[in-house]
């Protein structure tokens, strides 16, 4: 088998990887969607060999980590955000742009900030919202604290960012009136959970089936008081 032959048939592995993925969480993601979803991997993997941006380092494994892991959070998404118009999302410490990114492809009308204070992600996330047309996705450098964006974000989340405590205290100034923190975990945070502070609730927590990904996940939804 050729090597381009070979290529194909890997390519041919992550369409389906992906679409199946996709029917599982029972998203509607259209094929230009999914062509991008599939690019980004594909830069992904291309500049991780020099900056070292994930530990992820296969192709497969970046579609059920990485994207169908990003992807899982969108049917509370668009819960929280159903009915509302000009919708502004912040993924605060985004890193090589994860969960914002796929987030930005896969819900075009949204306006999505990816911020990020480690200037080589940031680097990475610019050039990759510029090969792939993302035209509402804006790579941001610095940390949240000091972001400077009104009128607020009717969603701010995290991936692996940090304990909920210090996600509210560095990121609940960038909520807007009637908007949501949201965080992405794994194991079910029961001692950071008893730790947040008293300016936000817990609306829900919800355990999320990422196909593909072994291992509890789980998504914590925080209302401002």
């Amino acid at each position: 088998m050729t090597a381009q032959a070979s290529e194909r048939v890997d390519d041919a592995a992550l369409r389906r990887t992906l679409d199946d993925g996709i029917a599982a969480l029972g998203l509607d993601v259209p094929a230009e969607a999914r062509a991008q979803l599939l690019r980004y991997v594909a830069l992904l993997a291309k500049w991780n060999g020099v900056y070292n941006l994930t530990a992820i380092r296969e192709p497969e494994r970046m579609v059920t980590h990485h994207l169908l892991d990003s992807l899982a959070v969108l049917p509370t998404l668009d819960e929280l955000v159903a009915g509302r118009e000009g919708v502004r999302v912040l993924d605060v410490g985004s890193g090589a742009g994860l969960p914002g990114l796929p987030i930005a492809i896969a819900r075009p009308a949204w306006q999505v900030v990816l911020r990020e204070p480690v200037q080589k992600k940031v680097a990475f996330v610019t050039q990759a919202i510029a090969e792939l047309a993302v035209a509402n996705a804006q790579a941001s450098l610095g940390r949240v604290e000091e972001l400077q964006s009104p009128p607020g974000f009717a969603i701010v989340v995290s991936r692996a960012f940090a304990d909920l405590a210090t996600f509210v205290h560095s990121s609940l100034a960038q909520v807007a009136a009637g908007g949501r923190l949201v965080a992405m975990k794994g194991v079910h945070p029961v001692e950071e959970l008893r730790e947040l502070p008293g300016s936000v609730a817990v609306e829900r927590t919800l355990p999320l089936s990422v196909p593909g990904v072994e291992g509890a996940r789980h998504l914590i939804v925080l209302r401002p008081r």
